[in-house]
């Protein structure tokens, strides 16, 4: 807004002039103003002295210092009050409240402001007498060192010890006697075998898995099926949990439609050494070429289209849900077969390749 060429101390001389009896219309030309800005000026400043402006403008600055005073404050409490309430354990909230406590507070008020109940916040914390449980446990894993929790309970209670599991187990983790003993993941020694290639198709299959996230943090898995003649995508299957008996579902829905090979090269996942899985390709006459642990070059075809489909598919768009990385695999799926050249192939698409 324009800023007016009259003082304040001037505009109200002005409105003196019309109290000392000069009529408006003198008055405004003599300052040559309207008549409707003189008549604003009086609603305005009508009836007061320069002193009396002085101190307006003086109470119209504290009180604009004091807003922004009150913003501040309020923002910073707020703030603060946030912290508070989402500090989350029962004892540090009662250690503030203790302290606004100590500050002349109520206790129902610090207790509203960190949102704890007022019982617990007059709750006195006892300390557990455990020192016979610890005892009592310490003897039975120095005699039985691979002894579990239930064991221990069993052993106590058949003691004549009388105590309940919920103590018992808090007392058994706080020793840290649940540390889980891992153990080594042993494999049947696996042969190295050259990479074999087919002189036709559905000799040879290759699978593996791949996995993903969508947009909201979820995982999600790809299971790959080619065929290593012509590197064929047979199946994409995609799910947040594929075990071996979809991995024998997908196989079942290919052996519907063309015949399945004599050999399936996988490595040494938990879906592909399960018994169902061995025993499903004993019963159909397929022979699973497992790779060695570690060599994910001895089953290069599909790790060579699990890099494309990375590259092309997942790293390039963004799924929200499972249904779009169905449709999405689907399309890039018919684009691999049936018109992306490769340049193993002689720049040729899978199915343009004939025996």
């Amino acid at each position: 807004m324009r800023k007016s060429k009259f003082s304040e101390q001037q505009i109200i001389g002005i409105l003196k002039q019309h109290e000392a009896g000069h009529k408006v219309a003198d008055i405004c030309r003599e300052h040559t103003i309207s008549a409707a800005t003189f008549h604003n000026w009086k609603a305005k400043y009508g009836g007061m002295e320069p002193s009396q402006l002085k101190r307006v403008k003086e109470l119209e600055e504290e009180l604009s210092r004091l807003k922004r005073m009150y913003t501040e404050l309020s923002m910073e409490n707020d703030a603060i009050r946030t912290v508070i309430q989402r500090s989350g354990a029962p004892d540090d909230k009662r250690e503030i409240v203790q302290a606004l406590s100590n500050m002349n507070m109520s206790q129902r008020r610090a207790s509203q402001i960190v949102q704890l109940p007022r019982s617990t916040a007059r709750y006195t914390k006892r300390i557990p007498q455990d020192d016979a449980v610890i005892t009592a446990l310490g003897s039975l894993v120095e005699m039985h060192p691979a002894i579990g929790f239930w064991q221990c309970y069993y052993r106590l209670r058949m003691k004549g010890q009388k105590i309940n599991h919920k103590r018992l187990y808090r007392v058994y983790t706080a020793m840290h006697l649940n540390i889980r003993r891992r153990a080594k993941k042993r494999l049947p020694t696996r042969v190295k075998q050259a990479l074999f290639q087919p002189a036709a198709p559905d000799q040879v299959y290759s699978i593996d898995f791949m996995h993903d996230t969508l947009w909201d943090g979820r995982t999600y898995r790809l299971l790959n099926v080619i065929d290593d003649y012509n590197r064929e995508v047979l199946a994409i299957e995609v799910d947040t949990s594929l075990p071996a008996l979809r991995v024998i579902r997908v196989l079942e829905r290919i052996k519907s439609v063309r015949p399945l090979p004599k050999m399936i090269r996988v490595d040494n996942g938990p879906e592909f050494i399960s018994h169902k899985l061995d025993a499903w390709c004993k019963d159909i006459g397929i022979t699973l070429a497992f790779i060695q642990p570690g060599k994910p070059t001895q089953n290069a075809y599909v790790e060579r289209f699990n890099g494309s489909i990375r590259r092309e598919l997942l790293s390039a768009y963004v799924f929200r849900t499972l249904q779009e990385v169905r449709q999405r695999t689907e399309t890039w799926m018919n684009d691999y077969n049936n018109h992306r050249p490769h340049k193993a192939l002689g720049y040729r698409s899978p199915t343009q390749l004939k025996p």
